[in-house]
């Protein structure tokens, strides 16, 4: 199995995951222009993709899901809140056709070729936000981005995964005095906002496990953060509870603008 990401941050996440026959796309907030390029000079190939999952309605996680469904024929997958958010959104200006268009039920798996995929709720200020687990073979793959809090659902899937990517979106004091309005700054810190570097630490050490093999940090604040301030955080924090990141696990950071990988993923 082979993970590629081609962006992840507030300026459009989208990833890739792929099998030698089958592939699925998560959240699609790059743009059309953008998704192309990426997937054609890095040979990902959209004719084997069964799907595109969407985690939730803000922009930088749908911006091309429509424009991408309706040129490519891919089928969009998404809990019908989470589609109606996307209609609603005037970001999105290119609806999901009807016709490619396909219901998620949480904590009810499906199976997209190669993947079974199951979808779980975390908390976050959109019309919905879940977690997507997907089981190929004995690797288990999740995604948690904009993360509000850390919730026993949460937990249970760092838990279950092999390989995950997990928000890191801010840094406690670059928040704390930095230039956002505190109205912005009291929402992203809130439980339905986005996971400080400390506390996805936290939650990665008290969670850990020995199958864990890789760890992705995403969803990085371009304001609020930096990529080696997350990865020495939670390197830091790891190291007190007596993990060491680089021995026990892989521990990566996604790029923000431009892509990350390809992590040929083993189980």
């Amino acid at each position: 199995m082979t993970f590629f990401s081609l962006g992840s941050g507030s300026c459009g996440n989208c990833y890739y995951l792929s099998t030698e026959t089958d592939a699925i796309i998560i959240d699609c907030g790059v743009s059309l222009r953008r998704f192309k390029k990426n997937m054609l000079e890095y040979g990902m190939k959209v004719g084997k993709t069964r799907g595109i999952l969407i985690t939730h309605d803000h922009a930088d996680h749908i911006k091309a899901a429509g424009k991408i469904s309706k040129e490519c024929a891919i089928p969009v997958y998404a809990t019908p809140l989470v589609h109606k958010g996307m209609d609603r959104n005037w970001q999105n200006s290119v609806k999901v056709p009807e016709e490619h268009r396909r219901t998620v039920e949480l904590g009810v798996p499906f199976q997209l070729g190669e993947f079974r995929i199951t979808a779980f709720p975390i908390p976050h200020d959109a019309s919905e936000n879940v977690g997507y687990y997907i089981e190929v073979g004995d690797s288990r793959f999740t995604v948690m981005t904009d993360v509000g809090d850390v919730t026993d659902n949460v937990k249970e899937y760092i838990g279950k995964s092999t390989h995950l990517i997990f928000e890191a979106n801010y840094d406690e004091e670059m928040l704390k005095n930095g230039r956002y309005p505190q109205p912005l700054k009291e929402r992203i810190a809130s439980g339905h906002g986005h996971l400080s570097n400390k506390k996805a630490a936290t939650a990665l050490a008290e969670n850990f496990h020995e199958q864990l093999k890789n760890v992705w940090l995403c969803h990085l604040s371009e304001e609020n953060n930096h990529p080696e301030l997350a990865r020495k955080t939670v390197e830091t924090v790891l190291r007190s509870y007596g993990i060491i990141a680089g021995t026990d696990f892989t521990l990566e950071v996604l790029r923000r603008k431009i892509p990350t990988g390809p992590f040929v993923l083993h189980s």
